[in-house]
Formats: C-alpha cells, sequence, structure tokens
C-alpha cells in the first residue's frame, strides 16, 4: 500500500466542473489500484455536485491529514467550516475564495512531502486573485511556492508534447519576451523533463519560428535569425537535440509533429491551439522543472455546463495518471542513481 503514491487534488472554482470531474474519475473504483486520492476542498460542496452527476454509491472518507487517508477509498480533507453559497456557471468572489484555500492547502502538503503529486482541477485567473495569488495562474503561482526561477507549462499527450517559451502574458509582449538564453533554459528543462519524467532516452525536440513563416530569412522579422536560431545552435552544443526554426502553420498541418518527441512553441497560443484541436480530451498539462509533480487537465472551468452533468471526465481521470506516470519514473530513476551499476574494467591474462 506504501508504494501507491498519495495524489493530491484542488478542487478549483465551485462554481466550474471541477468537482464533476474529480467525482465522475474517482467513482471508477479501478482507481485505487494505483494511487490513494485526496482531494482538498469539503463534503458539502462535494456532495452538491454529487448530486448533479446522478452517480449515488459514492462518499468520500473525510480526513484530517493524508497520513491518514484509507487506501482503497476517496479521501477529502475538509479545508474549511462556513458553508458556501454554490452557484454553477457563475462567476462569483465565493468562486475564487475557495479554489484558493484548496490550492494552497494541498500545495503546503506537496511542499511538506505529505502528498507526492498534485492534480489541479481548472480555476478563473480573474477572480483567484488575493493579496496571496497573484499570479496568471496555476504554472507561475507553483513555480514561486517551489522557490524556481524557471518552469516549463508542458501539455502531452499520446501523440503530441508541446510546451512554450512564454506562457500567460499580453500578445503585445511576447516579442519582446523571448530571448536566446530563456529559449535556451526551456529547451534544457524540456529535454530534461522528456528523459527523467517521460524516459524518452535521447529526445528530439522541434522549435517553432515566431513570425509567418519562420520569418522567410528576415522578409517577415528578424527573430528567428537573431534569437531563435542562435539559442538553437547553442542547445545543440549542450546536446539537446533541437531543430528548426518551423513555420508552426505547415509544421502542424503536414504532420511534422510526428517525427519529433516534443516541439517548444513561441507563445501560448502558437502551441496550445494545435495541441488541443489534436489531443484536447486525452491532453493534459504538466509544469516541468518543478520539485514535485504537478498535472492538470487542458481546459477551464467551462462555466456553461457547469451543474448540468455534461462535463466530460477524461482529460482530469489522463491527468491524474500522467501524474501518478511520472512519479513513478522519478522514483526509479533516483533508485537507479544511488545505485548505480559499477563497471570494472577486465584485463586479459596472457600466456
Amino acid at each position: 500500500m506504501s508504494d501507491k503514491p498519495k495524489i493530491g487534488i484542488s478542487i478549483g472554482d465551485v462554481n466550474g466542473i471541477g468537482l464533476e470531474i474529480i467525482i465522475k474519475t474517482l467513482a471508477d473504483t479501478r482507481i485505487y489500484d494505483y494511487c490513494t486520492p485526496i482531494v482538498y476542498g469539503h463534503t458539502k460542496v462535494a456532495s452538491f455536485h454529487r448530486r448533479n452527476t446522478e452517480i449515488s454509491e459514492f462518499s468520500f472518507n473525510v480526513t484530517d491529514h493524508p497520513a491518514n487517508a484509507l487506501h482503497r477509498k476517496p479521501n477529502m480533507i475538509n479545508c474549511w467550516e462556513e458553508d458556501v453559497r454554490i452557484e454553477p456557471g457563475q462567476v462569483t468572489a465565493e468562486g475564487g475564495k475557495y479554489a484558493y484555500i484548496s490550492l494552497q492547502r494541498a500545495t503546503d502538503d506537496l511542499l511538506a512531502g505529505h502528498i507526492d503529486g498534485l492534480v489541479t482541477a481548472p480555476i478563473n485567473k480573474d477572480n483567484i486573485q488575493n493579496a496571496e495569488f497573484s499570479f496568471p495562474g496555476h504554472t507561475e503561482y507553483l513555480q514561486h511556492r517551489d522557490s524556481k526561477t524557471e518552469s516549463l507549462m508542458f501539455l502531452v499527450s499520446e501523440t503530441l508534447r508541446v510546451g512554450v517559451v512564454t506562457g500567460h502574458i499580453p500578445v503585445s509582449k511576447i516579442a519582446e519576451s523571448i530571448t536566446t538564453d530563456k529559449i535556451i533554459h526551456k529547451l534544457k528543462l524540456m529535454n530534461a523533463s522528456l528523459q527523467d519524467d517521460f524516459w524518452v532516452r535521447k529526445p528530439k525536440i522541434a522549435v517553432l519560428g515566431l513570425n509567418p513563416h519562420a520569418g522567410d530569412n528576415g522578409l517577415i522579422g528578424n527573430e528567428e535569425k537573431d534569437v531563435i536560431i542562435p539559442a538553437i545552435e547553442e542547445a545543440r552544443n549542450n546536446d539537446v537535440l533541437a531543430f528548426g526554426p518551423y513555420s508552426a502553420d505547415g509544421f502542424f498541418a503536414n504532420g511534422t509533429y510526428l517525427q519529433f518527441d516534443a516541439v517548444l512553441a513561441m507563445y501560448h497560443d502558437q502551441g496550445l491551439i494545435p495541441f488541443k484541436q489534436i489531443a484536447f480530451e486525452s491532453g493534459v498539462n504538466y509544469t516541468a522543472g518543478l520539485s514535485f509533480v504537478r498535472t492538470s487537465p487542458d481546459h477551464g472551468t467551462a462555466y456553461d455546463i457547469a451543474g448540468k452533468n455534461m462535463a466530460s471526465e477524461i482529460s482530469f481521470r489522463e491527468a491524474l495518471f500522467t501524474a501518478i506516470h511520472i512519479i513513478k519514473h522519478r522514483r526509479e530513476t533516483a533508485e537507479l542513481n544511488e545505485n548505480p551499476l559499477v563497471f570494472a574494467k577486465l584485463s586479459r591474462d596472457r600466456d
């Protein structure tokens, strides 16, 4: 039992689809063969969303600490005492308040080593803002909590993996935010994650251009020649197999992405639009480069279908299993590094 990872789950916005997809996922008892899930929220809020799912044979085991979680049950840590007004599909201050309380408590336990990984249900990036959360999203908050200067937003699926150089910033600031050093660092993070988290021995990484047609040799911008190509060359000098820059439209349209282990896009929509088109239901948002494992479904709060029992749990389930697999890979890698094989040089006796 102790070998199964304890996976913390933050509930996201209480007025979104977070608890619906969590409950639908955990209603499949086969989950408990692979992990011990611990949801950070409140049973009253969970009961409201369970009734909307029409799943009757389901209940949370209430626990006060991950150490006391039951291994073959869905566990819930109550993170507040007061009643919460739930308004499915509505953007409210309460929705953001309790999303943050859930995330903060789960992150505290993650950093303390009480849980082995974190899966985050979708938040609203606007109403969650407060004195302690002034970040564009989960990725930046968790990077800050882990005291890291950089991390990588890494969208992963069986058919496509896409990371981004710039994440949640205005389009007007993209070009000035892309530097050679930043691209190199993201490539190194991606390469390390592919090797350590996904066990790709010699990753091949495609790098997209910033401008249409990857700049057309400077006719449509100089960022490729001045910034991106030097970064690719430097990365290759550091044993990162990076190729490009590729024109983003043709790269995805003609299936060139299938020839690579991952793709580094220059900005959020350049990478996420094709990813969600190609691998929406099976896609997972993974934050690479942190000391802990965090995944998330690749969709948002879906207010338009909240409370209507219409949300698909497929991406959330994929996020849960991706976290389990990465934790397993990291554990096995750590064991191998602790006990490396010792090679002795053999000499051949001569008569």
